[in-house]
């Protein structure tokens, strides 16, 4: 029902070539949010390392809690180390998320690059929204493959490209799951200026690298939200 396109070896391999750096001090998805106050509750799904929860342990006083079914303490240790947060500050649940159960729920729920690697976007969607506490913010961010971004990927990266959904990426598709469920101030669209890019384990030559880098430093001057040149899509929406 929830078929997933990628496995735990995939994601330790990915993560092999990670960086340890400091979290930006502003997010593109900050405006999303703008009733989120210090203190309150939030977890990532998916979110190994836990670059977002030390985004949000520091920028919103959150509690902050990271689920993923593949968890390197050691690795979450050091990014807390690299960005100068207490050991322990983030709470890793190691669990399949269609496995996870909890009475707890969360006043903000929040993926990036999650949905995308499953066939059944409306359950994953569902999942996400009932962990969310009464007022409580949902934010899904996952790229967009349809257009530019995605030719380069399945050009260059076919095993990155074919471990996305394409499906779970079109806006009209995403909009009809949403308006099935009881939320308000739903968006679903297109977002940040253009970029593209390679996955840290691709094994492109340094040349395809820089060609690719340098092509969205360019596209950068074309600001314009399409199905073509965004990176992203966001959904986000406040639960009753």
């Amino acid at each position: 029902m929830n078929s997933n396109l990628t496995d735990r070896n995939y994601w330790k391999t990915y993560w092999l070539n990670y960086e340890y750096r400091k979290v930006p001090q502003k997010m593109f998805f900050d405006k999303y949010i703008p009733t989120l106050t210090d203190g309150k509750s939030f977890i990532e799904i998916g979110g190994f390392p836990g670059t977002m929860p030390v985004y949000f342990h520091k920028k919103y006083k959150s509690t902050v809690s990271l689920l993923d079914f593949y968890i390197d303490k050691e690795m979450v240790t050091k990014l807390e180390t690299a960005n100068n947060i207490a050991q322990g500050s983030i709470e890793c649940i190691e669990s399949d998320f269609f496995a996870f159960d909890t009475e707890k729920r969360y006043d903000t729920v929040f993926s990036l690059g999650f949905i995308e690697h499953f066939a059944n976007t409306h359950d994953v969607i569902k999942r996400h929204i009932d962990l969310l506490a009464s007022d409580g913010n949902l934010l899904i961010i996952l790229p967009n493959f349809l257009g530019l971004n995605g030719w380069i990927q399945c050009r260059f990266d076919r095993e990155n490209f074919e471990a996305h959904n394409l499906k779970s990426m079109e806006i009209p598709r995403l909009k009809e799951i949403m308006q099935q469920f009881d939320l308000s101030a739903v968006h679903v669209e297109y977002t940040r200026k253009p970029m593209v890019w390679l996955e840290p384990k691709t094994s492109a030559s340094p040349f395809l690298r820089k060609a690719v880098k340098l092509l969205s430093y360019a596209l950068k001057m074309f600001p314009i939200k399409s199905r073509f040149l965004s990176p992203y899509i966001v959904i986000s929406a406040k639960k009753y």
